[in-house]
């Protein structure tokens, strides 16, 4: 998604430095150019070795060591597509703030004419001091601000580096690619609930991460949203909350007809109590007690069924035989794309942020998608679907 942009990833001195080692590795999985430039103190949190190794680059510190007619600063500041500081330390962004160009990096910034993003960490006394506060005022940049937390001096407060996914999709959105401008993403999430009474109910271990992931990707890369959940989300596009298999049925339907694309990667139940208790069921003398239960509406199948323009994307959730067990559902829901997760592994899947799917299309290809956050499977996911067209 970022092929063909070259990015200019200044590291500053702070303990955070070693986060960004992740926030490279994902720049570079979405195919972007990415050249480091570190100030001297950034160098005692992250060696050159590493970030190297990572970015597949030469990492500029020093400011003097040019190689050609060019100078550093300028040339690099012509090159990039966009310049991202994380993290940036108070010192830093008061240098910049001031036109203070004393290192590589700060002589970068006062070149540079395109988009920049500065994800501030530091102690909460010095972000809150108002000197700092007046000269980030000062930058006409976007500055992704501290999140609260326990920091690494010891404190409890707000400083800390921002979640690194939340630095990509800035500098993705800001590069303005939206593949998908134009196009209605309906997606599922979460895990429905079915009552057995006013208190008890059946439904599944789902945390509809997965569905947030790929809602707010598809928002990035500009589509219009919305996105069907049991869980309670807050999110900048449209949220449409339910709770049972039927409800989740009759909200798809409601969007079907004018989405592109229809993914479903919420759990629905396949069975729901035949007859709900109107008031709590009491304890008896019984050791046992029979519930009768029936099937739920196929909801990805009936909508593979009555497609035309659109795009229907499955889930399914397996813990044993995945491939197999895939291969057979996608032919027999007639869906265009089957998203397979093995739900045995703990480190992916349920509850967790990360995830290794592997796509199956109507063709009969396949493709596995390494262990990778929830955003990163998401991105890809939307990849596979319209990277093709």
């Amino acid at each position: 998604m970022l092929s063909g942009k070259t990015i200019l990833l200044g590291i500053t001195g702070g303990i955070a430095s070693y986060k960004i080692c992740e926030l490279i590795r994902m720049y570079k999985r979405a195919n972007a150019d990415v050249q480091v430039v570190c100030t001297p103190n950034a160098l005692n949190f992250v060696t050159k070795l590493t970030l190297q190794t990572l970015s597949k680059n030469n990492v500029a510190v020093e400011e003097f060591d040019i190689k050609n007619y060019n100078p550093e600063h300028i040339s690099f500041a012509d090159k990039a597509d966009i310049m991202v500081i994380a993290p940036a330390t108070a010192n830093t962004i008061s240098k910049i703030a001031t036109g203070v160009a004393d290192n590589l990096l700060t002589s970068i910034a006062c070149a540079f004419t395109k988009p920049v993003i500065i994800a501030p960490a530091m102690n909460c006394n010095m972000w809150e001091n108002p000197i700092i506060q007046e000269n980030l005022r000062k930058l006409s940049y976007t500055i992704l601000e501290p999140e609260s937390g326990y920091l690494a001096c010891g404190y409890l407060g707000k400083g800390r580096l921002c979640k690194i996914d939340k630095i990509f999709d800035k500098t993705v959105e800001l590069l303005n690619y939206k593949p998908l401008t134009g196009k209605k993403i309906v997606i599922t999430s979460g895990g429905t609930i079915e009552d057995i009474d006013p208190v008890r109910y059946i439904s599944n271990y789902s945390s509809g991460k997965m569905g947030v992931a790929l809602a707010d990707v598809a928002k990035n890369l500009g589509a219009d949203v919305t996105l069907i959940t049991t869980k309670d989300v807050s999110k900048k596009y449209n949220i449409v909350k339910v709770k049972s298999a039927l409800d989740m049925k009759s909200a798809v339907e409601k969007e079907f007809c004018n989405a592109d694309c229809v993914i479903m990667a919420a759990a629905v139940a396949d069975y729901r109590v035949k007859e709900t208790a109107p008031q709590k069921m009491k304890k008896t003398d019984d050791d046992e007690i029979n519930l009768t239960l029936v099937k739920n509406p196929d909801i990805l199948k009936e909508i593979s069924a009555k497609k035309e323009k659109q795009i229907v994307v499955g889930f399914c959730a397996e813990s044993e035989n995945l491939i197999e067990h895939a291969k057979e559902k996608i032919a027999k829901k007639g869906c265009d794309y089957l998203i397979a997760n093995d739900i045995s592994r703990k480190d992916i899947g349920f509850s967790s942020d990360y995830n290794e799917v592997t796509i199956l299309d109507k063709n009969g290809g396949m493709k596995k998608l390494e262990r990778a956050d929830k955003m990163t499977i998401a991105y890809k996911i939307f990849e596979e679907i319209y990277g093709k067209e």
